[in-house]
């Protein structure tokens, strides 16, 4: 056996070697170089040939990191097409009337950070000056995630255009009154301005890509051609930790997506203090990105540094950038020359002698000032390179200063995202940095005042010239008035009114029965996204994959191993359905692109995502409420849904408490239904009242939440004149006589509600208190325990209005006999949601706690909500009320074991 330690590395290289005497002379070349160059030379050597091979076409594995510089030289930078002169001082009015305006709402407590888009000016004003698309024009426009901080020169921006008046920017952070300007992007808050709420940091770069994905597919299913939008997403170093927002990568490099540029600002600073303190976040980004397979931009270094590059003939200067971490460059920016020659120049011999060449102003000017984010020709020539390249997305890393301009109390300070103001002389200071025609005799009684150049100045002329060549003003929301879409035939909804006779259906599959037939509408079908991360077949929607096909960029390149079948995995570059992997937040992404559609591209889809219940409001909750806060439609489908309902799995995948989540959600209307026409109902009148005709004060920016089941039963006929109870909550599913029990002309009589899969427990219970006790139930079926609670909050708030209306909840009771009892597969907290308004005495049983493993009926009988549980739970209310002995809870406790 040979010894391991004699092995040659050429010996362990699985890869055939041609010829071992000429790889053993480039090997030895590098060698003298590095003996007789240094290995800085053998680096810079090795660096330059992988580069010549990459660009060649080689496949090489890529280089992960460049060199701390920019990747577009001075020399090769394009022209601006642009008054350059009008162009700063349009960004300084928009610095300073940012700055004043959190600094005036600062008297009133509410805050406002205005350091965040000091450092990034120029990466908006570029935008909107040069490539930001807007609505007017042909198409989509582009679409624009504003990193959330920044808000405030946005808002600054608006003003300058004439579109925000003096009085809404002193009512930032203060909406009670009607005419105040939110915090952040918010569509809910501001609807005709912002289109992304971006601030739940991290879903921000998530959603841009899939909404770049989503606009690739709109044009690929003829839906609308959309290739000319751009999607554009400004985001923070600080944020890229967030795992969301690194979490696609992989899949716009995979698919392409050319239509996506990624701006990162890194001004090396987060909320309490440097980003990367002791390194480089900018190369960490750089290897991770390019890793990924995007393109990269890196924009460090303003013109200034040309000087100094043109004087490193060694490389030193090169390797010492690369070299300081991230906190060091941060305190240069706050330390004189003297300092910086030492601590930065003084560190290798080549720099001394550099220094010596460079002037104190020069030094504080390279180091304090230039960089590659705060020049526009520097920031002009990334965004064009950007759109230039295809095949890959592009990021752009342009480093800045937080809190750049706003004077040395500022810069570059650990504290500035927690500073709020300016005092009167540093906003004067500021005011002679920018050059502004604002004099001293304007600060009335130490009030900063806005500086508005005037509607007819050149300066606002220039901005809406720049913005109508562009097509109009952006951000923009647009929600171009459309005719509704026509209701689908009620066929498809009818088919599950006179129920499934002996057979078992689970609801599960009868909401997948319902959209198959939606689907095939000659009207709507085409407009359904059906999304569902990696459990189509748990959910019985494979029939799917052949029918409507599988969305992929590239179609089917392959045979797929099950072709000779009939439902086989067909994939298509006009699919339907988008199957993301095991990726709930990737889905939820997905979802929100298309359920916002109907503002963004003037398309409405409808998307359902269907999902194990348990994954949704308790993995990906925040990006529903993000999908609320935009103001998405459609229909999310919690299946597999409840407690007790999945065999075997467990705790992990027991959910006993989404509609308690859900319900927190004022956009989500969350439906927990026991029947298919139930099911039926509910869809129907969600594409009604989202995508249909809305009746007087309806909201139309609202989703549902459905938890359907994976447990078949038997479905029984629709009864009669439900419609409307099912909507609204609850009804009256049958009596104890109707349902044929004959009870005593006096027996004691409760009234039971269950939702979802319980209906069938609380059935069984009914024909128990009957049959051995002689007691008579009535069986409720409550679809919506949390929108009777918002009615009868509106029922509340009305009264206070001194209007009398009685809650939904109470009129369906309504002189119903006997105590009431709910029962739900979930925590009790969901039906006791209603608690307050039921005039009947009023308990519940529910499924509280952790979930196991076990079968449907142990699980139920653990939590006490089986039959045998309802039915002693029923009797104890009884005897509560003195209907029936005290001894008979006892005796049936005995009885069934409890």
């Amino acid at each position: 056996m040979t010894d391991p330690s004699r092995i040659q590395p050429s010996e362990l290289d699985q890869l055939p070697d041609r010829d071992p005497e000429e790889t053993a002379e480039w090997q030895a070349s590098l060698d003298a170089v590095t003996k007789a160059a240094g290995p800085h030379r053998a680096a810079y050597l090795m660096r330059r040939t992988l580069e010549r091979a990459e660009g060649a076409g080689l496949a090489l594995p890529k280089l992960l990191e460049t060199d701390y510089v920019n990747t577009i030289p001075t020399a090769a930078e394009p022209a601006v097409d642009g008054d350059e002169a009008m162009e700063a001082r349009i960004t300084a009015w928009n610095r300073w009337n940012a700055a004043a305006m959190v600094t005036r709402g600062s008297k009133y407590g509410v805050g406002g950070h205005i350091a965040t888009f000091a450092s990034a000016a120029w990466l908006y004003e570029t935008g909107f000056n040069h490539f930001f698309h807007g609505k007017e024009g042909d198409g989509s426009g582009d679409q624009l995630y504003i990193q959330g901080h920044a808000s405030p020169g946005i808002y600054a921006r608006a003003f300058l255009d004439g579109r925000l008046t003096e009085a809404q920017l002193d009512n930032f952070r203060q909406e009670a009154g009607g005419n105040g300007l939110p915090s952040y992007p918010h569509p809910r808050r501001l609807p005709w301005l912002w289109e992304f709420p971006t601030v739940s940091m991290g879903l921000g770069p998530l959603s841009a890509i899939y909404q770049a994905r989503f606009n690739r597919y709109l044009t690929n299913r003829g839906i609308k051609d959309v290739s000319a939008s751009h999607v554009w997403a400004f985001l923070g170093d600080g944020e890229m930790d967030e795992p969301e927002s690194t979490a696609a990568l992989a899949l716009a490099a995979r698919e392409g997506l050319d239509n996506l540029t990624f701006v990162i600002n890194c001004n090396l600073q987060r909320l309490d203090g440097p980003v990367r303190a002791n390194f480089k976040i900018v190369q960490e980004l750089e290897a991770q990105f390019r890793g990924a397979g995007w393109n990269v931009v890196k924009s460090l270094w303003g013109g200034a540094w040309d000087e100094l590059f043109a004087l490193d003939t060694t490389g030193a200067l090169v390797r010492r950038l690369r070299e300081v971490p991230d906190a060091q460059v941060q305190t240069y920016q706050t330390r004189d020359a003297a300092y910086i020659r030492e601590d930065f120049f003084g560190k290798d011999p080549a720099l001394v002698e550099m220094a010596k060449l460079l002037s104190d102003d020069k030094i504080l000017e390279c180091f304090h000032l230039s960089r590659g984010g705060h020049e526009p020709r520097k920031v002009y020539a990334a965004y064009k390179a950007a759109l230039a390249h295809k095949g890959a997305p592009t990021v752009i890393l342009a480093q800045t200063v937080k809190g750049f301009t706003l004077g040395e109390g500022f810069a570059s300070k650990n504290a500035n995202h927690q500073m709020k103001k300016l005092s009167t002389d540093e906003f004067k200071n500021m005011r002679d940095l920018l050059e502004l025609p604002i004099s001293d005799s304007q600060f009335v009684d130490g009030q900063v005042p806005y500086g508005p150049p005037g509607a007819d100045s050149p300066e606002v002329r220039y901005l809406q010239e720049r913005r109508a060549a562009l097509g109009g003003p952006a951000p923009a929301r647009r929600v171009h008035p459309v005719a509704p879409l026509p209701a689908p035939a009620d066929k498809a909804f009818a088919a599950f009114d006179k129920g499934s006779g002996s057979q078992s259906v689970a609801t599960t599959m009868a909401f997948v029965r319902l959209v198959k037939d939606l689907v095939r509408d000659k009207e709507t079908g085409k407009r359904w996204v059906p999304i569902v991360p990696d459990e189509a077949r748990t959910f019985g929607m494979e029939s799917l994959f052949p029918s409507l096909g599988i969305y992929s960029p590239k179609g089917q390149t392959y045979e797929p191993v099950d072709r000779d079948q009939l439902m086989y995995y067909k994939e298509a570059k006009n699919g339907q359905i988008l199957n993301e992997g095991i990726t709930e937040a990737g889905s939820m992404a997905d979802f929100i692109a298309a359920s916002s559609s109907y503002a963004t591209h003037g398309e409405a889809m409808i998307p359902f995502y269907i999902f194990y219940s348990m994954f949704g409001w308790q993995r990906t909750a925040d990006q529903m409420w993000q999908l609320g806060d935009q103001l998405g439609r459609g229909f999310l489908v919690g299946a597999t849904a409840g407690r007790t309902t999945l065999t075997g799995e467990g705790l992990q995948h027991a959910d006993g408490h989404s509609p308690v989540i859900a319900a927190t959600n004022p956009a989500a209307l969350t439906y927990d239904p026991a029947f298919a026409y139930e099911v039926a109902a509910i869809v129907k009148e969600g594409l009604r009242r989202m995508y249909g005709e809305a009746a007087p004060g309806e909201d139309q920016d609202v989703f549902y939440y459905l938890t359907v089941y994976n447990e078949p039963m038997p479905q029984p006929a629709k009864p009669a004149g439900v419609d409307e109870g099912i909507v609204k909550g609850l009804y009256r599913f049958n009596t104890a006589e109707s349902a044929g029990l004959s009870p005593a002309a006096n027996a004691a009589r409760i009234q039971l509600l269950g939702s979802g899969t319980a209906i069938h427990w609380t059935l069984a219970a009914q024909k128990m208190l009957a049959e051995e006790w002689g007691v008579a139930a009535d069986v409720w079926s409550a679809t919506s325990w949390t929108e009777l609670r918002r009615d009868a909050l509106e029922a509340d708030a009305a009264l206070l209005r001194g209007e009398e209306r009685v809650p939904y909840v109470r009129q369906a009771l309504q002189g119903a006999e006997g105590p009431v009892l709910a029962v739900s597969d979930y925590m009790r907290q969901v039906p006791d949601q209603i608690a307050q308004w039921v005039e009947q005495d009023y308990s519940s049983l529910g499924a509280d706690g952790f979930g196991l493993s076990d079968t449907r009926d142990a699980a139920r009988r653990h939590f006490g909500v089986d039959a045998e549980s309802i039915v002693v739970a029923a009797l104890a209310r009884l005897a509560a009320q003195g209907v029936v002995p005290g001894a008979v809870v006892k005796e049936a406790r005995t009885k069934y074991g409890l």
